[in-house]
């Protein structure tokens, strides 16, 4: 019987994995900042799921429910770094600065949090998964999204020393570098958005994607082809294309 742990799933991209493994009939650990979800989930679902109410910030919760999670349900197969804020930024303005570093501390440093509690049961246990959701934002800087797209290229970077590091173990790391996906981190883009997928979409073709196993995954395809191009463009020309394309606005996340 498969044994998952997902952050992030009181709404979006982490609620739909939830919603996905569980009907599997998976085993599933959910944290999410909001309980009220976590208990919405666990009702849909009952004796499948455990819910812990939790910031990804705070390691040391992290760590009691990955200890918790293993006492009920055993070593997870798979566990997914799924938590993720965003948020449009300018290094320029002071107010800025605080929101630069929670963008950095719950999407790089949360995903670090989030597999340290599992990592040695893993690798003890010789098998599992660690699945870490990216974005193609991390491939190539945007304008008015410093915070994020460092956020993001740092997950990248992160995945792959970690998948070096587990090398032979048997625990394998996979990178998934999602495009854009209808959830409530989107709804504030005030721009088009191409190849929008839903959420349930993205998490069944996430499902597939870690299914065939393999270590690195654009979805959807197209944007694959997308990121390509875009890192084969010299930064003169990159630089002309995007100075003018549009910004995520200013907000708190």
């Amino acid at each position: 019987m498969l044994k998952v742990f997902i952050t992030g799933a009181s709404s979006g991209i982490g609620w739909a994995l939830a919603e996905y493994y569980a009907a599997q009939g998976a085993r599933i650990g959910l944290s999410a900042r909001r309980a009220e979800p976590l208990l919405r989930l666990s009702a849909r679902w009952p004796g499948q799921v455990r819910g812990y109410p939790l910031d990804v910030t705070d390691a040391a919760a992290l760590r009691a429910a990955g200890e918790d999670f293993v006492a009920a349900f055993g070593v997870p197969d798979l566990v997914i770094a799924n938590a993720g804020i965003s948020a449009g930024t300018l290094s320029e303005f002071a107010a800025d600065l605080e929101v630069i570093r929670r963008v950095m501390d719950v999407n790089y440093f949360g995903m670090a949090a989030t597999f340290s509690p599992f990592i040695g049961a893993m690798r003890q246990a010789g098998c599992g998964r660690l699945v870490g959701i990216a974005s193609v934002a991390g491939i190539r800087g945007l304008p008015g999204a410093e915070a994020y797209c460092a956020s993001k290229a740092a997950v990248i970077s992160y995945l792959e020393s970690l998948r070096v590091e587990l090398c032979d173990t048997g625990v394998k790391v996979l990178t998934l570098c999602p495009g854009y996906i209808n959830t409530p981190m989107t709804a504030a883009n005030p721009f088009p958005m191409p190849f929008l997928m839903s959420a349930d979409e993205a998490a069944r073709r996430f499902a597939r994607a870690i299914e065939r196993g393999g270590s690195y995954h654009v979805i959807p395809w197209q944007m694959g082809l997308v990121t390509r191009i875009l890192r084969l463009l010299p930064n003169v020309l990159y630089d002309r294309l995007f100075a003018v394309a549009p910004r995520k606005p200013r907000q708190a996340p």
